[in-house]
């Protein structure tokens, strides 16, 4: 092992250019990744069958297909019209609008959420002649929060499943006990009261005449049993080892083939470039960074400053992990932060002999729902700000934190409040 000032050294470059540079956070990850190895500070060997969890990376990129076609039949479109159609005033629309994006970013990625509910949120604030800012803003934070709902909602949920060996069920029920989907739920409610309140002033009738139709049904079919499979994965790998991607990635293929000879809305070409390939790449040059980061012992070192100034008290440790991943993810990209961070919320949960799900729930939830406070603190977020501004519409810090801030503020207190209740005994 090298010195551990070069793995330390390698992981701040990084960490600063995914904040100055994140249109390259891929090719940022994986430099690093390979400079660690040419360092000596990694061994590759250990870097590619140790560091990098495969699993993780296959459920995450079977998951971007089925995503893919899903969005191409059409089908959450038609979900959010036929919804929109069964309200009778604007606010009411809106609310049902963002409240149908947290339920997709469940099984969808994020900004594909955003991408599919947008065109109806435009088109029935411009019916109502009403700006479409707000409803936008509350399109991508609501996708935010409820993509750390399940298994296969974001890439910071299926890290923290590989690293403490969840199931897609462990989510809902977790020891015994209520998991992180009922703490999310629990803030959601929260949430979105705050957003109510934020969008009450529009009481105008809804009105949207619909347009979309399903183009094929397959998709729809494939995610459930995508959803069906995972949840009962737990009885085959109970350690979260090598099943969870393998099926998601064996559905995302007979996806590939159906849509290869059957619909062909595009060419299978075409579809695959699509795909969200700087996340998968850089999930891969992160895992080994932060693991090169690891091995040097720094994490250690922290965790043992975090369990000192908390003293004894694991309600101290508990907030100040919250406390911090909020304002760090409102700022800097969640995945690289939560890598480091996981394993330290370990040794400090052990170290005052606090239970570990505690502080791994807290954990997630700060830094999953800090990317909300700013519009640069979510790749949705920045996607949503970019719609309205092809629309004519610059949304600065002020206005998108008017929304993002109460949001978080209510989404983070209720669902940190609610995992203390369960975890802290």
């Amino acid at each position: 092992m090298k010195s551990p000032w070069l793995s330390l050294g390698i992981f701040i470059v990084c960490y600063v250019l995914f904040v100055a540079w994140p249109r390259r956070r891929a090719l940022t990850a994986m430099l690093g990744a390979a400079a660690l190895v040419a360092v000596g500070a990694v061994g590759w060997h250990a870097a590619l069958t140790e560091m990098v969890s495969w699993n993780v990376i296959g459920l995450f990129f079977g998951t971007l297909i089925l995503a893919e076609l899903f969005m191409q039949s059409r089908m959450p479109a038609v979900l959010a019209e036929w919804l929109v159609a069964r309200c009778r005033t604007a606010l009411g629309a809106m609310l049902l609008v963002c409240a149908l994006s947290a339920v997709l970013s469940m099984f969808l990625e994020n900004v594909a959420v955003v991408l599919l509910v947008a065109p109806v949120a435009l088109s029935l604030t411009d019916k109502l002649k009403i700006s479409p800012v707000q409803l936008l803003i509350g399109i991508a934070v609501a996708s935010n929060l409820q993509g750390t709902a399940t298994l296969i909602g974001d890439p910071p949920s299926m890290i923290l499943a590989g690293h403490m060996k969840l199931s897609f069920n462990d989510f809902f029920s977790y020891q015994g006990r209520p998991g992180i989907f009922w703490a999310v739920q629990v803030g959601g409610v929260a949430a979105f009261v705050t957003l109510a309140w934020i969008l009450r002033r529009h009481h105008e009738p809804a009105t949207l005449i619909a347009v979309e139709t399903p183009r094929a049904w397959t998709p729809t079919v494939l995610l459930i049993l995508l959803v069906a499979g995972l949840s009962c994965s737990s009885f085959v790998d109970p350690g979260f080892r090598w099943l969870a991607g393998t099926y998601t990635l064996a559905l995302a293929a007979a996806g590939l083939l159906w849509y290869r000879f059957g619909p062909h809305w595009t060419s299978v070409r075409t579809l695959i470039k699509t795909l969200d390939w700087d996340t998968t790449f850089f999930l891969i040059g992160v895992f080994v960074v932060v693991g090169g980061l690891s091995e040097s012992g720094w994490l250690d070192r922290l965790a043992g400053w975090i369990s000192a100034s908390c003293g004894s008290s694991k309600l101290a440790a508990f907030a100040l992990l919250v406390a911090v991943s909020v304002v760090v993810s409102g700022f800097v990209d969640n995945v690289p932060y939560l890598l480091a961070m996981i394993p330290v919320a370990q040794k400090v949960a052990e170290g005052l002999n606090t239970p570990v799900p505690l502080l791994m729930f807290g954990l997630l939830i700060g830094a999953c729902l800090g990317g909300n406070i700013t519009p640069i603190g979510a790749s949705a977020n920045v996607v949503a700000m970019g719609l309205l501004r092809k629309q004519g519409h610059h949304v600065t810090f002020r206005t998108f934190m008017g929304v993002g801030i109460p949001f978080t503020i209510a989404a983070v207190l209720a669902a940190a409040a609610f995992i203390w209740t369960i975890w802290a005994k």
